[in-house]
């Protein structure tokens, strides 16, 4: 039996968002090493802080300065660092709060051990060298022995103020296409497509999922199919795609393979863009060591008659 494969894979694309004058005021005081909250109808000073107040949700403005010294009110050890984390060696979650605010701000704690940190320690801001106004202004905290720090006095209003931010998820993770994908892509490294056929309403499904999506059963039966097929639907690219070498425009369809009873996606080649149209029968075109199509092209027959693909939209 082929082995299953199973490989790492990263998902990431960049959020980027406006801040409103609340979410402005606090990351460009980060800036400037000053960290701000705001005042709840009920006289809390929340921080980080919101927008709206969570108890009326009335909409709140009232930026007051609290301390960058405060108290540890619950932590975590975190001692396997992740890309990406505020510190590269082993450090604690922690919620702290300010001196002056009413609510916990999360952060890392540089501590040297687990044994080294505890509820009700006093820590304080690690300020970074290079600061741009984001939440990564506070490198991490750190413990603290000395007396609370007294605010700045700052009013909130800063020149050339922090107007949006963009901010990167990322998700790391190993993915193994199963029994019935991982026959897929062995087959595609012999230049070869294959389904699998329901054993219930007997259509070719590919690439195959080990069951049937309109019956729910699972499916076994292997069958080749292709390679040529018909586009049944596509779309024009005019985006350039970080990290994909590929002019625009280009188009992207859906292709239905000879035999299949699912069109697949594709990108067409070897042809004007404006020239792709739905029934144009196109081949794969594979690179040196490639395992899967680069893209399809024209194969120079006539178009398929509608009927023959009209239900593969």
């Amino acid at each position: 039996m082929p082995e299953v494969l199973k490989a790492p894979l990263a998902v990431e694309f960049p959020f980027t968002r406006s801040l409103g004058p609340v979410q402005s005021a606090f990351l460009t005081g980060l800036r400037e090493r000053v960290v701000l909250g705001v005042k709840a109808k009920d006289g809390r000073t929340l921080v980080p802080p919101v927008e709206y107040d969570p108890v009326t949700a009335e909409e709140i403005r009232d930026l007051v300065e609290v301390a960058p010294t405060g108290t540890v009110t619950t932590w975590a050890w975190n001692h396997e660092p992740r890309r990406g984390q505020p510190l590269d060696t082993p450090f604690a979650w922690v919620l702290v709060r300010l001196d002056g605010a009413d609510t916990a701000l999360l952060h890392a704690l540089d501590a040297p051990g687990p044994d080294a940190v505890h509820t009700g320690m006093r820590v304080r801001v690690r300020w970074a060298e290079e600061r741009s106004g984001a939440i990564t202004d506070i490198a991490c905290f750190e413990p603290y022995d000395g007396e609370p720090a007294g605010p700045t006095g700052h009013s909130g209003e800063f020149a050339d103020a922090i107007s949006g931010i963009v901010a990167f998820a990322r998700l790391d993770y190993t993915y193994s296409p199963g029994r019935a994908q991982s026959d897929y892509i062995h087959a595609l490294s012999e230049r070869r497509t294959v389904g699998e056929r329901c054993p219930s309403c007997r259509k070719v499904y590919v690439p195959p999922r080990g069951a049937c999506p309109t019956c729910g059963v699972a499916t076994a039966e292997h069958v080749e199919v292709g390679p040529r097929g018909t586009v049944t639907t596509f779309c024009i690219v005019n985006i350039k795609a970080k990290n994909l070498d590929i002019e625009v425009p280009y188009v992207y369809a859906h292709i239905a393979l000879d035999g299949a009873d699912l069109a697949l996606h594709g990108r067409i080649g070897g042809i004007p863009y404006d020239q792709v149209r739905m029934g144009l029968r196109v081949e794969p075109v594979w690179t040196e060591g490639a395992r899967y199509p680069d893209h399809y092209r024209p194969t120079g027959e006539p178009d398929a008659e509608y009927d023959t693909y009209k239900e593969l939209l």
